[in-house]
């Protein structure tokens, strides 16, 4: 069948979807087996794993309010809007879906009694048919860009209302998308809303179809950072005595060139220069503040801590401080110096509290960046490296703020950050803008929770949302 052909088969998609789905049938015992070499990192991924495959052992239930929210970041977006759908729905019962094991302990917090958690089914036409066989939604949010084109089809064909709230898509992604554009199309079409972050995200979901209502700003401004958490990095910092500067959410290959740039400055053996390639910047002392560590997943935790004693560094970990206090300073001029490991769950609030500026993991690699919203609203600096096409906007509004600053790599970052540390009025300056910025920000949990009452008062009236598109619907 000739490419022309193809084009003006009408039943051709059907076909990639087909063979999509086949594809999804024989790749399940990949995925058991990936799930088991994760569970030995993570237990939690060894939990109800056949959840994962449409079976269940919760009994039948009917008009749940679905939420899907695949990880950790999207969990605390989620918790955002499903405070408000309970303060405008009282009584409303929760069924919550994840992806990764981070995102369900976080999601556990959420639930009240009547909700139900479980895992995200795997995307074949039997489990996508018996999650929504067995618990029936009335409509459903996804959060961000987790869309699946047999999932969307089975809603759409169920006259289910799926929205995709807090959506993002960046460049890359669009272009994966548009070379696999008979199956990604009709998955974004099948939506009954899409309600983008940023004009930009709304601009490229509508090119794949998907039915832009509006764009309403980003959830993760509304997560207020934990309180008694925030409150102990904050006591914690003044405490220690000397500045705490935290590479946040690394991703791999990062810490090794945290690493090799540390160990430029402090050599503790014979160092290939040739090999290292850093740009020799740094300007302060790189041992006279405390470096801490904090990778974005937990399974990578014993590696960094073997790669940070590997390079000759002692490694204190969060999980080993005694009483939950970090330790002092050793007065030994011949011990080595100390690289704290944040390896813990949860608490990066107390790491945004502790520290005096953050350098965001996963800029310094081309994986497009970490959310830095949690560190503004803990009026933490922020340092950043060239790659954050995952969060452009509030990259690019931080930076205008005066929140965070940008360098071409993570050697000048360190250098940066060294300075920003050692100016108290710098630090200070910045660490109120970030305040202020985060604040401005807020307020854009409600919007979507009032959009999803409508999508249920249209579903309950047998009709989908107006057609309102991209970009009338601004």
């Amino acid at each position: 069948m000739s490419p022309r052909v193809i084009r003006h088969c009408s039943g051709f998609p059907t076909v990639i979807r087909a063979l999509y789905s086949l594809l999804t049938v024989l790749a399940q015992p990949l995925l058991r087996r990936k799930l088991a070499r994760r569970a030995q990192a993570e237990p939690g991924y060894a939990v109800a794993v056949e959840e994962r495959f449409g079976h269940y052992s919760h009994a039948a239930g009917a008009g749940y309010v679905w939420v899907h929210a695949v990880s950790l970041g999207e969990a605390r977006a989620a918790a955002i809007l499903v405070a408000q759908l309970r303060e405008r729905q009282p009584g409303m019962r929760l069924l919550l879906t994840h992806g990764t094991a981070t995102g369900r302990a976080e999601g556990a917090r959420l639930l009240q009694a009547g909700d139900v958690q479980v895992w995200q089914p795997w995307d074949t036409p039997g489990a996508v048919a018996r999650f929504l066989d067995r618990f029936r939604p009335r409509v459903g949010v996804l959060i961000e860009t987790e869309v699946w084109p047999n999932l969307t089809a089975a809603c759409s064909a169920r006259g289910i209302p799926l929205a995709l709230a807090n959506a993002r898509l960046n460049a890359q992604s669009l272009a994966r998308a548009q070379r696999m554009g008979w199956l990604a199309r009709p998955a974004y079409r099948a939506l009954a809303a899409v309600w983008a972050q940023t004009d930009a995200d709304a601009e490229r979901l509508a090119q794949l179809g998907a039915p832009v209502r509006g764009v309403f700003g980003n959830l993760k401004f509304d997560a207020m950072p934990d309180a008694q958490q925030h409150r102990r990095g904050r006591q914690w910092r003044a405490a220690f005595g000397r500045p705490v500067l935290l590479l946040a959410s690394t991703r791999d290959g990062e810490e090794q060139l945290f690493l090799d740039i540390f160990k430029e400055k402090v050599p503790l053996a014979p160092v290939d220069r040739s090999k290292l390639a850093i740009n020799n910047v740094v300007k302060r002392d790189v041992n006279s503040v405390q470096w801490l560590v904090v990778p974005r997943h937990p399974q990578r935790f014993d590696e960094v801590a073997a790669r940070i004693e590997q390079a000759g560094f002692a490694v204190s970990r969060r999980s080993t401080w005694a009483d939950g206090v970090p330790p002092s300073r050793t007065g030994d001029a011949n011990a080595p110096p100390t690289v704290w490991l944040g390896d813990s769950l949860g608490e990066m609030a107390t790491y945004y509290g502790l520290a005096d500026v953050a350098l965001l993991g996963g800029s310094f690699v081309p994986t497009g960046g970490q959310n830095l919203i949690e560190a503004a609203a803990c009026g933490c600096p922020v340092v950043m490296g060239p790659s954050t096409y995952n969060f452009a906007e509030a990259a690019e509004l931080s930076e205008a703020a005066g929140a965070a600053l940008r360098v071409a790599d993570l050697a000048q970052g360190m250098a940066l950050a060294l300075d920003v540390a050692g100016d108290a009025v710098r630090q200070r300056t910045m660490a109120n803008a970030a305040e202020a910025f985060a604040l401005q920000h807020r307020g854009a949990a409600a919007r979507p929770a009032e959009a999803r009452g409508a999508l249920l008062a249209g579903a309950a009236a047998g009709a989908r949302t107006p057609a309102t598109t991209w970009p009338a619907a601004r």
